[in-house]
């Protein structure tokens, strides 16, 4: 106890989860048992919380909460009513956390609390809820499968019991309760773990992909010819794809895309299986659906946007006209943005390789856009105008221009200048 107060502080959650996994520690959050709010603003803390008492600790900035319990009086994550009062113990604020894992505490001596088993689950490499309060906030189901993306690579998964849980959570329609910017958040913080294609496999293995992200959750069964797709199955593909641009990326822009890019696969008619032509002119309005359903940012989207019009051609690139190549760089508005072709790019090569015996295949395609943009820089739209050019003419000269230069680069490099 500090000498100078009355109540006890311990460093609660993922601080000390991943202590004991023997991880980093970013972030340190703190319980405090036996305070009142006044308690702490006379100490200096200042209050940051709106749903309950939360602080941050004068000096260190850390994340000082009061202990609390909870009880549940409306659907949705926030129909709680929350008790912080001093006489609230640690075991009762740990009762209420989502998983034994995160319901640890050590406290000033170093000593770890651990009411619930969570040192045997990280031992056990299980994903088990804490009680049956789980069921109570909807968001806890997007934990679990972000929890489950992040450890995947330790041999962390689900708990059959947690599984049952969040399947009766699912049937009952709680999930329907989630507001899009939480499952938004939890959505990027999923694509920025290790292994995001786990978090949509647990989700699907838990009946919750279908009520969370229908969209994706159409592709499994839907095949795909065998001989360019060796897993078939076109979910099994979009978790592939999604995986391989995780290997090749940390940007969740390019993840999102990459997860994105078939889903007009899910609308293709049965009697065209397993081919998908015009797939990607399909999926444009579920996407679009997608994102204005989550609030997705603009960013993500126009880059999904641009991904699923054109992973196609940019699969074919070597086989493409001069003209077909100047006026695909033109649609990825890489004059004005270079960075568009590297995000295209890397969704790109993520969705050749994202097939079953073709991970560790190169990706030329990318090479040979690269040095055709390059080769397109090289006409400058700020001479044709010193030169008279203006309007409808200098956009003519600049596209027939940009042309002869992809035309001089086939030519150097033996591509037939006849392709299609």
């Amino acid at each position: 106890m500090n000498a100078q107060t009355s109540f006890l502080t311990y460093l609660v959650g993922g601080a000390v989860r991943d202590a004991v996994l023997g991880l980093a520690v970013s972030e340190r959050d703190w319980v405090v048992v036996g305070a009142t709010p006044d308690d702490l603003l006379a100490q200096g803390y200042r209050p940051v919380g709106r749903d309950f008492p939360v602080f941050l600790h004068p000096v260190s900035g850390d994340e000082y909460a009061l202990a609390r319990t909870e009880r549940k009086t409306a659907p949705g994550y926030r129909g709680f009513t929350v008790h912080a009062e001093p006489e609230v113990t640690l075991e009762q604020d740990l009762l209420r956390r989502d998983l034994t894992i995160n319901a640890m505490a050590q406290d000033a001596d170093g000593n770890i609390i651990d009411p619930y088993g969570g040192r045997r689950d990280l031992a056990d490499r299980v994903l088990r809820h804490v009680s049956p309060a789980f069921s109570e906030d909807p968001v806890r189901v997007l934990r679990v499968a972000r929890f489950a993306a992040r450890f995947a690579h330790l041999g962390f998964a689900v708990a059959e019991d947690t599984r049952d849980l969040i399947k009766e959570m699912a049937a009952s329609g709680e999930l329907s309760a989630l507001v899009a910017e939480r499952v938004w958040a939890e959505l990027v913080k999923a694509l920025s773990e290790k292994t995001p294609s786990v978090f949509f496999s647990v989700l699907r293995d838990c009946g919750a992909l279908v009520h969370l992200f229908p969209e994706l959750d159409r592709l499994f069964g839907i095949p795909q010819p065998e001989i360019y797709h060796p897993e078939v199955d076109t979910g099994i593909h979009t978790l592939m794809v999604l995986q391989q641009a995780a290997n090749l990326t940390p940007d969740t822009r390019v993840r999102f895309a990459a997860l994105t890019h078939d889903l007009g696969k899910g609308l293709t008619p049965e009697a065209q299986w397993p081919g998908h032509r015009g797939h990607e002119q399909r999926g444009l309005d579920v996407l679009d659906s997608l994102c204005e359903r989550l609030k997705a940012p603009a960013e993500y989207r126009s880059l999904a946007r641009r991904v699923m019009i054109d992973h196609g051609n940019c699969h074919r690139a070597r086989e493409l006209r001069s003209a077909t190549l100047v006026d695909l760089l033109q649609r990825l508005d890489v004059f004005r943005q270079p960075e568009n072709l590297d995000r295209v790019l890397l969704a790109c090569e993520a969705d050749a390789k994202g097939r079953a015996g073709h991970e560790d295949t190169h990706y030329p395609q990318a090479d040979w856009l690269r040095m055709v943009y390059r080769s397109i820089l090289s006409v400058s739209a700020k001479d044709l105008a010193e030169c008279g050019y203006a309007g409808e003419k200098l956009g003519q000269e600049l596209r027939r221009l940009r042309i002869q230069a992809v035309d001089e680069l086939k030519h150097r490099s033996g591509v037939p200048m006849d392709s299609a």
